[in-house]
């Protein structure tokens, strides 16, 4: 009985020692959220800013200036990845010149250990692995194949209905890609900071508290002094 008791405790030790290795593995994502409002459903995305630094910058930047705004998914490959255009080219609306200006930027292929599974944020290339712009893919699947080779930068956060949405639609070969057949648009795009928001939230409900003790005072007040 004791015996048994002691093995349920080793191995309990030793699945939570597992469990927190792989926690310590995972990178840590950042407070800021990006929202791409699409006509098939709203997805939201994080980042790694101590993974990609300088793609996170850089990507980000893009959505600051809406550069993402009118853009689309050029991409839609079942299990595998939905692939957002580069801005130069996949925009219906044109770019003003600072939108135009960053756009044009390269960054540095900033590879790491991150696994490549679905949600997963991955930069878009070409053979140079310092040609990174401005497509990037989300990962529909998980893809081991492109493990160290493609900058990882981040992971969805919300949105996998809008991701499966995305998967049953018809699609058409072209050479290597596999496109969906009408056009999937970035209509717009936001982004908020999740500190923040938590911040807002307390500050709302520390006013409400205080609305309601002022409230309480007054009551008092004519009560005790009319």
């Amino acid at each position: 009985m004791c015996s048994r008791g002691f093995r349920f405790f080793i191995n309990a030790c030793i699945l939570f020692s597992f469990t927190s290795l792989i926690s310590a593995l995972e990178p840590q994502l950042g407070s800021t959220r990006v929202v791409f409002q699409t006509n098939y459903g709203d997805i939201e995305f994080g980042f790694f800013p101590t993974v990609a630094p300088k793609t996170v910058d850089h990507i980000f930047k893009l959505v600051r200036l809406g550069g993402y705004n009118t853009n689309h998914f050029f991409r839609v490959d079942k299990g595998f990845v939905a692939q957002v255009a580069d801005v130069m080219g996949g925009r219906s609306a044109p770019m003003n010149e600072e939108q135009r200006k960053e756009a044009q930027k390269t960054v540095v292929g900033e590879f790491s250990e991150v696994k490549h599974v679905r949600g997963i944020l991955s930069m878009g290339r070409y053979e140079d692995p310092d040609s990174g712009s401005s497509s990037f893919s989300i990962l529909l699947g998980d893809a081991p194949h492109l493990d160290g080779t493609y900058a990882i930068f981040g992971k969805v956060t919300k949105g996998d209905d809008t991701l499966k949405k995305l998967e049953q639609l018809p699609t058409r070969k072209e050479g290597i890609f596999v496109m969906p057949t009408e056009r999937i648009t970035i209509l717009s795009s936001y982004y908020y900071d999740t500190e923040s928001e938590n911040c807002e939230q307390d500050r709302s409900i520390l006013k409400r508290r205080l609305a309601a003790t002022a409230v309480e005072v007054e009551k008092q007040r004519m009560k005790c002094f009319p």
